[in-house]
C-alpha cells in the first residue's frame, strides 16, 4: 500500500522554504499530494493554476530523486477533507519557528479530532529557508527587492512580471 501525504497552503508565491518541506516530506511517502487552497474571499497574487503550475515546476524533479511522486491540486474547503479525497494517511506541516509550532498544533489537534485516522508530521524549516514567507517574498517583489534568494527561478520570474520588472 503506497504512503501517500498530503501538504496544504496557498503558496503565493512558492517558496524555497515550501521546496524544503516537500522535498523532506518526499523522504516518508511514496506519493506526495500539495494541495493549493482555492479561497474565493482571499485575493491572491496568482491564480490556483499559475500556483499549481509553479509547484509542479520546481518540485517535479526533486521529489522524483526522492522516488516519490508528485500530484498536485486544487481544493476548497477543508483540507482534511482534500487530503481524504487524495487517499492520505499523513498531513505535512513545515514549522520555522515557534509561533508556527503553536498555530500548527492547534491544527493538528483540530484535525485530529476530525479526523483521526489523518496523523500530522510536523517537518522543521532547513536553517538557509527559516526565515522566508510567500508574504515577505512577494511584498519584497512588489517593493522591487530581490527576491531570488528565496524562490525558484520561475518563481522569481513571474513575480517579476506581475510587478512590470523585466
Amino acid at each position: 500500500m503506497p504512503r501517500i501525504a498530503f501538504y496544504s497552503g496557498s503558496f503565493d508565491p512558492m517558496t524555497n522554504g515550501h521546496l524544503d518541506v516537500m522535498t523532506h516530506a518526499a523522504a516518508l511517502c511514496d506519493r506526495l499530494v500539495v494541495g493549493v487552497g482555492a479561497h474565493p474571499s482571499k485575493t491572491a497574487l496568482f491564480t490556483v493554476e499559475e500556483r499549481l503550475g509553479m509547484i509542479r515546476e520546481a518540485a517535479e524533479t526533486a521529489l522524483a530523486r526522492e522516488n516519490c511522486t508528485l500530484e498536485v491540486v486544487a481544493f476548497a474547503g477543508l483540507a482534511i477533507e482534500a487530503a481524504k479525497a487524495a487517499g492520505a494517511r499523513i498531513i505535512v506541516r513545515g514549522l520555522r519557528d515557534s509561533t508556527d509550532f503553536d498555530y500548527e498544533m492547534q491544527m493538528a489537534g483540530m484535525n485530529g479530532a476530525m479526523a483521526p485516522e489523518l496523523h500530522t508530521v510536523f517537518l522543521p524549516a532547513s536553517s538557509p529557508v527559516r526565515p522566508i514567507t510567500a508574504t515577505l517574498v512577494r511584498q519584497i517583489a512588489q517593493m522591487g527587492g530581490e527576491v531570488a534568494p528565496f524562490a525558484p527561478a520561475h518563481v522569481v520570474k513571474a513575480l517579476m512580471a506581475k510587478y512590470g520588472r523585466p
